[in-house]
């Protein structure tokens, strides 16, 4: 039997949409390994390129939504780290198009079936989480912000599972 490959789905927060004028506050990824997935944050101060590599290391394939125009160049850009370079990269919004699934991830993932714990959260909502967790020390939104985070990567997985991706 063949090696199996080893997979991680990737979703990165920020403080807005533009790269040249934002951060990333949060790296999510979630790391498969056969049937287990473990779920690795970087947060904050804590997010730095060698960090980055290090939790990616051994990966044959990162998953993103959209990661090709948002994600990866995000991280090229802050991080001076090209991914695209370093590993195989599939963007399954791409795959979704291909099955006429349009829009965003959460759209989808209501097309498909797939739930989450926290409901109407976005983009916009996490960049208002981090900024209530930096200037007023709410420890509630980080968690939030994680929780949210860490739904998106794990669901990133089970969507590329239904549209039998790789």
């Amino acid at each position: 039997m063949g090696q199996m490959k080893r997979r991680a789905y990737l979703d990165i927060e920020t403080t807005g949409l533009s790269r040249n004028y934002y951060d990333i506050t949060v790296i999510g990824i979630a790391l498969e390994n056969r049937k287990e997935c473990r779920v690795v944050q970087l947060i904050g101060d804590e997010i730095s390129d060698v960090r980055l590599l290090k939790l990616l290391s051994g990966v044959d394939e990162i998953y993103t939504y959209n990661g090709s125009r948002f994600d990866m160049p995000f991280i090229r850009i802050k991080l001076n780290v090209d991914l695209n370079k370093e590993f195989s990269h599939r963007d399954l919004m791409y795959d979704c198009w291909k099955h006429n699934l349009k829009g965003g991830l959460k759209v989808v993932e209501r097309k498909l079936g797939i739930g989450r714990n926290l409901e109407g959260i976005d983009g916009f909502v996490a960049v208002r989480l981090w900024s209530d967790y930096v200037n007023g020390n709410d420890e509630d939104a980080l968690n939030t912000l994680l929780e949210y985070n860490k739904e998106d990567v794990v669901n990133l997985r089970i969507l590329r599972q239904k549209l039998w991706v790789g």
